[in-house]
């Protein structure tokens, strides 16, 4: 998990006790450190402590909703009045502890979290020698990681949930982007060619002239 917590040696000690009941986690002390390991390592839950330099843990919290990966968010903070907790909630957070608390305390919470994540893991997809694991957002093909940005895995989550069906540059833009997104952008066309790439020949994802993209069934379609 992720412990987003600016005093190192409360962060620390939470890292320490969690190690000794089998629970690994990486430490950030401000916003740009968790948004740059949010970027790169994949976590189960993440602990934000909501005054912390930099981006703040809401602000964290934000980016951690907005990424639709599911990662239960547990907000640990001083802060303990009812309107606090509200605003918590209201940001996407799942769980609220506010310190001093006992250790004990938040592994339970942490546990429970857990075991709620785990009976929403959305299925695993497999088509054309692809499998695709949204809730751990890795990929495989033939047996083989394939290391994909999260840009990259969107737009092959999208594809490979419509089972070979042809899905229109529209609506990938639609789905993968943001609401802000320029519809006249050619990001989804750069984005696919860099994909169909990073997934190796012969080629998985299909070129329909004019209409879209879609996962090939029989590898070895046209590339953008």
């Amino acid at each position: 998990m992720l412990i987003v917590e600016d005093e190192p040696y409360m962060a620390e000690a939470i890292r320490d006790g969690l190690r000794l009941e089998a629970i690994a986690a990486d430490i950030a002390g401000d916003g740009d450190t968790a948004l740059e390991l949010l970027s790169i390592n994949t976590y189960d839950i993440a602990v934000l402590d909501r005054d912390i330099p930099g981006p703040s843990g809401d602000e964290v919290a934000r980016s951690i909703v907005a990424s639709d990966s599911g990662m239960p968010i547990l907000m640990l903070t001083a802060a303990d009045r009812l309107d606090d907790k509200t605003s918590g909630f209201e940001l996407g957070a799942d769980d609220y502890l506010t310190k001093p608390f006992e250790l004990q305390e938040l592994v339970l919470r942490l546990r429970a979290l857990d075991r709620r994540r785990a009976h929403s893991r959305p299925p695993v997809r497999e088509i054309a020698g692809l499998r695709l694991d949204p809730f751990r957002r890795e990929v495989f093909r033939d047996g083989h990681y394939v290391a994909l940005t999260r840009k990259q895995f969107a737009v092959l989550e999208v594809l490979v949930g419509a089972e070979g069906g042809v899905v229109s540059a529209e609506e990938l833009l639609e789905r993968a982007w943001d609401e802000n997104a320029d519809p006249f952008t050619n990001a989804v066309r750069i984005t696919v060619s860099a994909l169909r790439k990073r997934l190796g020949e012969p080629w998985v994802i299909a070129t329909v002239p004019g209409v879209g993209y879609r996962i090939d069934t029989a590898p070895g379609g046209e590339r953008a």
